[in-house]
């Protein structure tokens, strides 16, 4: 009896809240949703909405109240070793070690996770990504724009089926952005799983198959893309939800 291929990503039931000052804030509340692989999927909502709650939760770098969360079939918790290596994600935040250059960061993650004879992958990252000519280049001379492009090198250089990116697009030129989302799609076509949290209707239409609309850490909308964008007409800002 044959059996259906497991989810790229499953979440159910994921609820976090911090306390702050004797209060308690409610970030995410009961998110459950599945992303079949290959999907290329879009996470929007306003500032606030969670997005970034449940994109530490997926790097361990926040632990949920409750709630269960399995990238093909690989537990958070159960399977950490395996979940890692399967997801590769965009932070916003920009931090490296300042005194590597940017080809020793790509090389350093390579050894984190244990590919000692990853060179040519990394040479054709820098290439893709405009940077072969800064490879020698201290990564804290970089302008912000280069750094984002390192950040999402370095994200790949495992080749995770799951990518998280993490507005990458936040912050570049025109032209970059173009070239980047150029890049996301070949990378859909090869077969990575691709989660997109972005500001941009433009980005998100021209991109995203489907997409989960957060509100206050509650899923407002899972809709495909066309179909979400038909109900938000352009002409109102989806991301002012109160």
């Amino acid at each position: 009896m044959a059996t259906s291929n497991p989810a790229a990503l499953c979440i159910k039931g994921l609820s976090k809240s911090f306390h702050q000052g004797g209060r308690e804030k409610k970030a995410l509340t009961d998110i459950s949703f599945s992303i079949e692989q290959g999907d290329f999927f879009g996470l929007l909502g306003p500032n606030g909405a969670g997005k970034s709650t449940l994109i530490g939760v997926l790097a361990k770098t926040v632990n949920p109240d409750c709630g269960e969360i399995s990238i093909l079939g690989n537990d958070i918790n159960r399977d950490w070793r395996n979940f890692k290596m399967c997801v590769g994600i965009v932070p916003q935040e920009i931090t490296f070690d300042p005194f590597l250059s940017v080809y020793e960061t790509l090389r350093l993650q390579s050894g984190y996770f244990g590919l000692r004879d990853n060179n040519k992958w990394i040479d054709e990252l820098l290439e893709v990504l405009d940077l072969s000519d800064k490879k020698k280049d201290s990564v804290m001379r970089l302008s912000g724009g280069m750094k984002r492009r390192v950040l999402i090198a370095q994200a790949l250089v495992h080749r995770p089926p799951l990518i998280v990116l993490d507005e990458p697009t936040a912050g570049v030129d025109i032209a970059l952005r173009h070239r980047l989302w150029e890049f996301m799609e070949d990378l859909n076509r090869k077969g990575h799983t691709i989660i997109l949290t972005t500001h941009y209707l433009e980005e998100a239409e021209r991109l995203c198959r489907r997409v989960a609309l957060l509100n206050h850490g509650q899923v407002a909308a899972l809709e495909d893309t066309q179909v979400l964008l038909k109900e938000y007409s352009k002409d109102r800002v989806i991301f002012a939800l109160s």
